[in-house]
């Protein structure tokens, strides 16, 4: 059976695939469904050369992707409201343009993770007042800094964040949980 990939389902997928299905519950009017059984095709002599001693052929090595966002933990939380916790490192980016805001921004929490810094603030500013010709653009920096440490090149630095309380700067600041530095192996 072939996924909607296009890459032919191993024998483990569709054992898978099988045990997924008899535990959902098909809607009103709709048949289960149940993959179709999957012809072992002979390996090609190329590929039986490239098998290791188990006769599988090398998989690819997986990318690591890293966990989803986390919101602030409740207990973190009520200690910044009570003045309990503080933050370890502080970036404003304050009058920068968004490419110079987000180079700061990558190099800040790049530096303070090394230093295992876990809970950072980061002021962006609530915006200038007023409009523009192509409406509303109250507080850039304020839009994009959500949208950069949700990207890629962040991810793997950045545990969660959300809106600062109002004594770290309410709406135009965040706080941003780092995760723990990786040490290099040998």
């Amino acid at each position: 059976m072939r996924s909607r990939r296009g890459r032919t389902l191993s024998e483990a997928d569709l054992a898978l695939w099988r045990q997924v299905a008899r535990s959902v519950k098909p809607l009103p009017g709709r048949a289960s469904i149940e993959p179709e059984p999957i012809a072992v095709a002979a390996a090609p002599v190329a590929e039986s050369k490239l098998a290791g001693p188990s006769g599988l052929a090398p998989s690819k090595p997986a990318v690591a992707t890293p966990p989803p966002l986390a919101p602030l933990e409740n207990r973190l939380r009520t200690q910044l409201r009570r003045g309990q916790q503080g933050v370890d490192a502080v970036i404003d980016l304050h009058g920068m343009r968004q490419d110079e805001a987000h180079l700061a921004l990558r190099a800040f929490l790049h530096r303070e993770q090394g230093r295992g810094t876990r809970l950072a603030l980061v002021v962006t500013g609530k915006g200038a007042a007023g409009t523009s010709l192509f409406g509303d653009e109250r507080g850039v920096l304020r839009r994009v800094v959500p949208h950069w440490l949700r990207l890629p090149d962040l991810r793997p630095l950045v545990v969660g964040f959300e809106e600062a309380q109002a004594r770290h700067g309410g709406s135009g600041a965040l706080y941003v949980r780092l995760r723990r530095a990786r040490e290099a192996g040998p």
